[in-house]
């Protein structure tokens, strides 16, 4: 888990590493991450980034094609701004991301929406494509915690609306912690959402103070290159 600050309190990115697995198919689903800093733009400069412009957008591009809008300025608060997702329905993602997940709009017209669930937080930004959405194999889910109580009462909104339940409210141990509970169901363009229990997930998401030596350490014995050559074929052909 990557972000600016405790999970609990700040929005953070999941780095999944599938071993075997040298690129990924990217589909139009996924619009990028909004990111305010003045630190991030002359960052990715000294380590060989290209920064592109979109409009009067910065953007930085990551090694697998996921884009970071980034604003050269200080931020108040978590620099992570907004996540933005396609739609091929405005208004029906609206109606669902407000009505059934309970967001609060903060900003709509024709062609965009941004919702969240408090002003000091990451917001979530739906962007009307016009055409079917295209998830490939790079998609992702988005996740909240909320309290325990409310996610049997989210799974009943969702039984009653007919909407998609991808997991049905379960228990996953963790042995020796905490054991969280989710829901994950997918809105009208399949965009999966993750709610999970709040009191677990406190318990879970403590930052690890030996996690930036770890990370090192795991990136440093990474022995992929081989294995790859072994198999005779290009990392990122596979």
């Amino acid at each position: 888990m990557v972000g600016y600050g405790p999970e609990d309190k700040h929005f953070v990115i999941e780095l999944t590493y599938n071993y075997g697995i040298g690129s990924y198919q990217m589909g139009n689903d996924f619009k990028g991450i909004t990111i305010q800093s003045p630190n991030v733009l002359g960052n990715a400069k000294q380590n060989g980034y290209t920064v592109t412009q979109e409009g009067n957008l910065n953007v930085l591009t990551s090694p697998d094609g996921y884009k970071f809008f980034i604003d050269d300025k200080e931020s108040n608060g978590d620099p992570v701004k907004k996540v933005t997702l396609a739609s091929s329905n405005l208004k029906k993602s609206v109606d669902y991301w407000s009505n059934l997940c309970e967001m609060k709009i903060y900003s709509q017209d024709d062609k965009c929406a941004v919702l969240g669930y408090s002003d000091n937080q990451c917001k979530l930004e739906l962007v009307d494509i016009g055409i079917k959405l295209d998830h490939a194999k790079a998609f992702g889910r988005i996740a909240f915690s909320c309290p325990r109580v409310q996610l049997a009462e989210i799974q009943d909104r969702m039984k009653s609306a007919n909407q998609t339940i991808l997991t049905p409210l379960i228990s996953l141990d963790t042995p020796g912690k905490a054991t969280v509970e989710v829901i994950i169901v997918a809105d009208p363009d399949g965009h999966e959402i993750c709610f999970v229990g709040d009191e677990a997930f406190c318990e879970l998401s403590q930052v690890d103070p030996q996690a930036d030596k770890l990370l090192d350490e795991a990136i440093a014995a990474d022995k992929s290159d081989e294995w790859f050559q072994k198999k005779g074929i290009s990392k990122a052909a596979a």
